[in-house]
């Protein structure tokens, strides 16, 4: 890619990745509730997940949802499906240690389920077929993918990264049950509110 698409490729990276989406608003829950640390193994599944979805789209996967749209019609809706459960799961859920928060809600999501996540999250899926369809030319090959999907990786990690960290930041003001009640409340709310511009498109 020149210099100045290689640029604005980064900058759409980065915009993309740090605005807020089900990504970001679940790792901002889950660093009030477990912390930084904790929502590590969330952070590396969103990014690595993220990279695997943007070699296989630029592999020819976009081709296939040219061909069969009906495909990406029942990922958005099986997207939908699962980020309302998670927000079930974020709704009530609490630190490891309160015992009012049982079952997976009481655990932050590990590498492999923020990697599988990503394969029905419908925001991946705009930025993934966005990035191949403006930035990525189809003359580039394998190297002009394989730098994409690595700028996007290197740019997304510390982009979700700083949503955790937050949320661990927010952490001492949310000590009170209702405090961190209401918070979770809310983090579950949006979670479902972004869906609605995602499945208009």
């Amino acid at each position: 890619m020149p210099a100045d698409t290689l640029f604005a490729f980064a900058i759409f990276a980065l915009v993309t990745s740090i605005t807020p989406g089900p990504n970001n608003l679940m790792l901002l829950a889950s660093g009030v509730n477990f912390g930084f640390r904790s929502s590590v193994p969330h952070m590396l599944g969103i990014s690595l997940g993220f990279l695997v979805m943007v070699m296989a789209v630029g592999l020819g996967l976009a081709e296939v949802f040219n061909r069969f749209p009906w495909i990406h019609g029942v990922l958005k809706w099986v997207g939908a499906i699962y980020m309302l459960y998670l927000a079930w799961c974020i709704a009530h859920s609490g630190p490891p240690d309160d015992p009012g928060s049982r079952g997976r809600s009481s655990r932050p999501l590990g590498f492999l389920g923020a990697a599988a996540f990503q394969w029905v999250n419908p925001k991946a899926w705009v930025m993934a077929l966005s990035a191949f369809s403006t930035y990525v030319p189809a003359s580039g090959g394998i190297k002009a993918i394989v730098l994409a999907a690595l700028l996007f990786a290197a740019v997304n990690l510390p982009s979700v990264g700083l949503w955790a960290l937050s949320g661990a930041r927010l952490r001492h003001f949310l000590q009170g049950p209702r405090n961190l009640r209401l918070f979770n409340h809310g983090m579950a709310g949006l979670l479902v509110v972004s869906l609605y511009p995602l499945l208009r498109l």
